[in-house]
């Protein structure tokens, strides 16, 4: 069974940046698509970025958009989110998640991911 774990959280400036890592162990993370979601308090889960387990491409919310990078490397198992030009508004606890589903074509709801980590929290704050 897929477990991931996340880390790479903190507390940072406004305008700073911040590497989020999603570590997969159990099964290989090649044959899913890996999903980053946020959530504040008393807000909804929101999607933030997928990666295709096929082809590589990549979805993001218009929120994060040009600041926010998704990218994988299957041989060690590892989904990352480069975070630049961070804004208060990006506040959240972080999760990263794994679907069979394809996120080439597709963007997977929330409940559509099979795995989840625990998260980890990430406050944007001068």
């Amino acid at each position: 069974q897929l477990q991931l774990v996340e880390s790479g959280g903190g507390l940072v400036q406004p305008g700073g940046s911040l590497r989020l890592s999603c570590a997969a162990s159990g099964s290989t993370v090649d044959y899913y698509s890996i999903g980053w979601f946020r959530q504040a308090p008393g807000k909804e889960r929101e999607g933030v970025s997928c990666i295709s387990s096929s082809d590589g491409n990549t979805h993001y919310a218009d929120s994060v958009k040009g600041r926010f990078t998704i990218s994988r490397d299957n041989a060690k198992n590892m989904v990352y989110l480069q975070m630049n030009s961070l804004k208060p508004e990006d506040t959240a606890e972080y999760y990263c998640a794994a679907t069979i589903i394809d996120c080439s074509g597709y963007v997977p709801t929330h409940d559509e991911y099979d795995y989840w980590g625990q998260g980890t929290q990430v406050t944007v704050s001068s």
